[in-house]
């Protein structure tokens, strides 16, 4: 076992085989993150704030409510282990409050209905009714249908249980929040076997610049600034962090925790053919500009490099 004072030692992996005219799985972990902002885009749209508004939740509540629905009504505790990197306190003055409020029933049915009326709006009348989109939604359908088991992929395994919806928008959208959700489940795993706490990893992944900025993560996690310097200080004794940013051990450990996400993420996209995966790409283009231009997301939340390929 490593030393806690030492950056861990890179997990024994094995070598995915991939037929070379599949999409590899680089690749599909790239794609499946470009794709996210339309699922993120669900959280922030003024839509959300004024239908859960109407149950009497605020944002966070209904961020962790919405989020959190697809497993039942949970406790905070299983919200915070299953999110990993919010404070368990900012968690608890949320959960199980919101189901007080809203049974998870209700939450799922609102944000859905939220998705129906907000991502047309984002996403215009044209693409939303494009054979695009359609196309889109159906590639992805079927790729979140292949993953092979949801066993350790408890945020994934509850989406799984809902039913799929009937419009082209709602069904690409289900189709991401699958795929992001079941890639999210394995990213804990990879966090939690090289040695990041849910605060180092936050902290270290706003280091690399491709994610939210400091200031905005400490806050939107609710974490203390006494809390994220202590957990600063811990890394910089690890070898982890440096005065600059990220040491070389800490990009190494950084992109060594990337390449098993994507490999941990890869088994639903095994067998698609990397021509279908080019159109997906573009269009995964196409709806983060989209979301982008929409203003959607607040004013100054990401990093420098937010956007560019890890």
């Amino acid at each position: 076992m490593s030393s806690p004072h030492t950056a861990p030692p890179a997990p024994a992996t094995s070598p995915l085989r991939i037929n070379v005219t599949d999409v590899d799985a680089f690749t599909a972990g790239r794609l499946t993150r470009s794709l996210d902002a339309l699922h993120s885009a669900v959280y922030f749209v003024p839509e959300a704030n004024e239908k859960f508004g109407q149950l009497g939740m605020d944002f966070r509540t209904h961020y962790f409510a919405g989020r959190s629905a697809a497993m039942g009504a949970v406790s905070a505790n299983v919200v915070a282990a299953t999110f990993y990197n919010f404070n368990p306190r900012l968690v608890a003055s949320a959960i199980p409050a919101a189901w007080e409020l809203a049974p998870p029933a209700t939450v799922t049915r609102v944000r859905y209905e939220i998705v129906e009326t907000a991502l047309p709006r984002i996403l215009g009348e044209k693409l939303t009714q494009s054979t695009e989109l359609a196309h889109a939604a159906e590639l992805l359908r079927r790729v979140a249908e292949s993953v092979p088991e949801a066993a350790g992929r408890p945020l994934y395994a509850g989406h799984a249980e809902l039913p799929w919806p009937t419009t082209p928008i709602a069904q690409l959208w289900h189709a991401i929040t699958l795929l992001r959700e079941y890639r999210g489940d394995g990213h804990i795993a990879a966090l939690v076997c090289n040695g990041l706490s849910g605060l180092e990893a936050l902290i270290t992944h706003t280091a690399t610049g491709i994610g939210f900025n400091a200031e905005y993560a400490r806050r939107m996690r609710g974490w203390s600034r006494d809390e994220w310097d202590s957990a600063t200080k811990t890394l910089m004794s690890r070898g982890i962090l440096g005065e600059s940013g990220l040491t070389a051990a800490g990009n190494e450990l950084r992109s060594r925790i990337e390449d098993l996400t994507d490999d941990l993420g890869y088994p639903p996209w095994r067998g698609l053919p990397a021509s279908q995966a080019d159109e997906l790409i573009r269009f995964a283009a196409v709806i983060r500009d989209a979301v982008q231009a929409a203003g959607v997301f607040p004013s100054g939340a990401f990093g420098p490099r937010y956007g560019q390929p890890r």
